[in-house]
């Protein structure tokens, strides 16, 4: 996992800063499908059911990609922190089978402390 050196919300305010410039939307999109592997025992568990592991394991990856671009796309502007970031997730079609979509997006911001 990569260091994070930003603040990451998904409040629109910061305790103890206050927001003193708004640099707009950013976002980190990943899209991914299951291996091979993944999609054969993955179709074997939905006949027997119970929690597909695999699955859980790829989409915690794709989360945390989405995350990563996110942040990244929050440095180029300038900032130093996100707020109102959110998750939003989809299946997209492929043809044969489907993929995973991931966005994560929030609002880039400037802030600084609070006069104590």
């Amino acid at each position: 996992m990569a260091r994070i050196s930003l603040p990451v919300t998904t409040t629109f305010e910061l305790p103890g800063a206050r927001v003193v410039t708004c640099l707009g939307v950013v976002r980190g999109i990943v899209v991914r499908s299951p291996t091979l592997l993944q999609g054969f025992f993955g179709g074997l568990k939905t006949m027997i059911g119970g929690r597909i592991g695999a699955y859980t394991a790829m989409c915690e990856q794709t989360r945390e990609q989405a995350f990563e671009e996110m942040v990244a796309h929050a440095r180029q502007l300038g900032a130093n922190a996100i707020v109102g970031m959110r998750y939003d997730g989809s299946t997209v079609e492929t043809g044969s089978s489907g993929a995973t979509e991931v966005l994560c997006y929030g609002t880039a911001v400037v802030v600084e402390p609070l006069e104590p």
